[in-house]
C-alpha cells in the first residue's frame, strides 16, 4: 500500500486536491496550439538573431505544457502562463502602433511593455513563483522524479528572460534617447523603417490610375488623389 508513504501524499495532493477543470483543460489546449504554430512559423519568418533563443523557449515551454499536463500539476502551469501572456496586448498594441505610422504612441506602448516585462520575468517569476517551488514545495510534497525536471526547465525559462530583459532595456534606451523603438534582433530591415523615395513623376501617374484604371474615384471605390498616408 501507499500509504502512509511520501508517494501518496504526492499523489493525494496532486490527483485529488487540484481537479482539472473544463476551462483550464481548454486553457491548455489553445496554449500548446498558439506554441506548437510559433515554433513551425518561426522557419517562415523572417530570419532574426535570436532564432536559436526563440526556439529553444518554445521547445521548453512546449515541454512544460505537455509534462504538466500529464502528471496534473496543472495550478503550477496554468500561473506561468498567464504570466507570460500578461505583457502581449501591451506588445502587440505596440506593434499596431507601429504598422500605422504613430511613432509615439508605439514608443509609449513600448515603455509599458518593458516595465511590465521587467517586473513580471525579473522579479514576479523569480521571487514568488520559482521559490515556491525550489523551497516550498519540496516541504510539501517531498523529492520525486518530475520535480528536477520542472526546475530545470523554469530555470531555462529564467535564463532566457535575463537575456530578452537585456535587449528590451537596450531597446528602451534607444527609445528614448533617440525618440524611435527598433527590434534590435531582425537581420532584415522592416519597411516600416525606410520607406522608399517615389519621384514626382511617379506620383503625378498614380494620382490618375489605380491597377490601371483611370477615373475621378479611382478603382473600387477608393479615391486616388495625390494625398498619401504619409503626407499626413
Amino acid at each position: 500500500m501507499l500509504y502512509p508513504s511520501p508517494l501518496f501524499d504526492v499523489f493525494l495532493f496532486i490527483f485529488f486536491f487540484q481537479p482539472l477543470t473544463p476551462e483550464l483543460h481548454y486553457y491548455y489546449i489553445v496554449e500548446l496550439s498558439f506554441y506548437w504554430s510559433l515554433m513551425f512559423s518561426q522557419f517562415i519568418d523572417i530570419k532574426r538573431k535570436d532564432f536559436g533563443i526563440m526556439f529553444t523557449h518554445h521547445a521548453v515551454t512546449i515541454m512544460l505544457l505537455t509534462f504538466s499536463y500529464t502528471i496534473n500539476a496543472t495550478r503550477v502551469g496554468s500561473l506561468v502562463l498567464a504570466l507570460h501572456d500578461a505583457v502581449d496586448v501591451v506588445l502587440e498594441a505596440a506593434k499596431l502602433a507601429n504598422y500605422c505610422k504613430y511613432q509615439k504612441l508605439c514608443d509609449f506602448f513600448f515603455l509599458m511593455f518593458a516595465i511590465i516585462f521587467l517586473v513580471t520575468r525579473l522579479g514576479v517569476y523569480p521571487l514568488w513563483i520559482l521559490y515556491s517551488i525550489i523551497f516550498e514545495m519540496p516541504e510539501m510534497l517531498g523529492g520525486f522524479p518530475a520535480y528536477s525536471i520542472f526546475i530545470v526547465l523554469l530555470l531555462i525559462l529564467q535564463v532566457l528572460h535575463c537575456f530578452w530583459s537585456y535587449l528590451i532595456i537596450k531597446a528602451a534606451y534607444k527609445a528614448v534617447s533617440k525618440g524611435k523603438a527598433r527590434d534590435d534582433r531582425s537581420d532584415v530591415e522592416s519597411s516600416s523603417d525606410e520607406e522608399p523615395t517615389v519621384s514626382h513623376s511617379k506620383n503625378s501617374h498614380s494620382s490618375a490610375t489605380t491597377n490601371g484604371t483611370s477615373g475621378a474615384n479611382g478603382t473600387n471605390g477608393y479615391l486616388t488623389g495625390g494625398n498619401s498616408l504619409e503626407e499626413h
